[in-house]
């Protein structure tokens, strides 16, 4: 009877330490990536990416684990892809506008100007008209592996001067991505500054520049940039893509299941911060109002055309890329 009872505990704890043994092999198993986003910490975009984080650390039980930094902590803005295709970052959170010296069709991809009234319409080229493989066909000469994109909504021109009409652009120096913003502007007469988010702050309180095309009014007002341009325009003329992609390297080593995870994370994220950005909207706007501050709103005959997404504007103007011109929803 002894023996016997030897051999059952004996068994059993064999049988236990196999059973435990996928939670152990699970646990060597977990993955750790960085990723650098485009925002400040202060910035609520950079709260919902570490929000999209502790998500999918969640969801994958801690098999994979996203470490967010913000703009800077890691390396410049202008150079995170370079350190994603490298390795020095896993992955990023940013704007493909930044890189098209790289590749001019990226201009267009990362922000079809006055093509969209909302994202939706954006997000529905991307993920059914085949936008997402042209971005993914882009990075993939840098090892890169765009996993989805996101919005964080329309975006508001912040100036010291009004400009209530196309004319007033002329003279202005305008801190403006790289991209069709850029050019529009530069037609219109603007005197286009190309600087990291970080530094516009400090460049319109030293003249450096008198414009700038940051983000949406409440991520303005988070900056401080009302404090000193006192002039905000809501001209709906840009609404750009954030994406959120991966060292390919890295990306080909994750499981399946865990691929999933991330292409159904990303949406999600996607929606979390265009609501959350949209209600922070409204609440500045009233604070601004309060303060006597009113965004200007152009007369419909100044304004381009926003009949539809991409409509009337692609008549007008030839785009860059010809397979998005012809895909775009519309």
């Amino acid at each position: 009877m002894a023996a016997s009872r030897r051999k059952f505990l004996k068994a059993a704890a064999v049988g236990g330490a196999l059973a435990g043994a996928p939670a152990i092999v699970r646990a060597q198993q977990a993955t750790t990536w960085r990723a650098q986003t485009l925002w400040s910490a202060a910035e609520l975009t950079h709260k919902c990416f570490e929000d999209f984080c502790e998500r999918v650390k969640a969801a994958s039980n801690g098999r994979l684990v996203i470490q967010p930094f913000a703009a800077g902590s890691v390396t410049g803005v202008f150079e995170s892809l370079d350190a994603v295709s490298a390795g020095v970052l896993q992955a990023q959170a940013s704007w493909p506008g930044y890189w098209t010296g790289k590749d001019a069709g990226l201009a267009v991809i990362s922000d079809f100007v006055f093509g969209y009234q909302h994202p939706w319409q954006a997000e529905a080229w991307f993920y059914h008209r085949g936008g997402l493989q042209m971005l993914r066909s882009a990075y993939a000469k840098y090892n890169v592996y765009p996993v989805g994109v996101s919005w964080w909504g329309v975006e508001s021109i912040v100036s010291k001067k009004q400009i209530a009409r196309m004319e007033d652009f002329k003279g202005v120096k305008f801190r403006s991505p790289q991209g069709m913003t850029a050019e529009i502007l530069t037609k219109l007469g603007a005197s286009i500054v190309v600087l990291p988010g970080g530094e516009v702050y400090s460049a319109l309180d030293k003249g450096v520049v008198d414009a700038a095309d940051w983000a949406t009014v409440s991520m303005n007002q988070r900056m401080g940039f009302h404090e000193i341009a006192k002039y905000p325009t809501k001209l709906f003329h840009s609404m750009p893509i954030q994406e959120f992609a991966v060292n390919m390297d890295a990306w080909k080593k994750l499981p399946d299941d865990l691929k999933a995870l991330l292409h159904t994370a990303v949406r999600e994220w996607t929606w979390d911060q265009v609501q959350r950005v949209a209600v922070d909207d409204l609440r500045v706007v009233r604070e601004l109002a309060a303060k006597g501050i009113k965004a200007a709103q152009w007369p419909s005959r100044s304004a381009p055309s926003r009949k539809g997404p991409g409509r009337s504007g692609r008549r007008r103007r030839r785009s860059p890329s010809r397979p998005m011109t012809r895909s775009s929803p519309g």
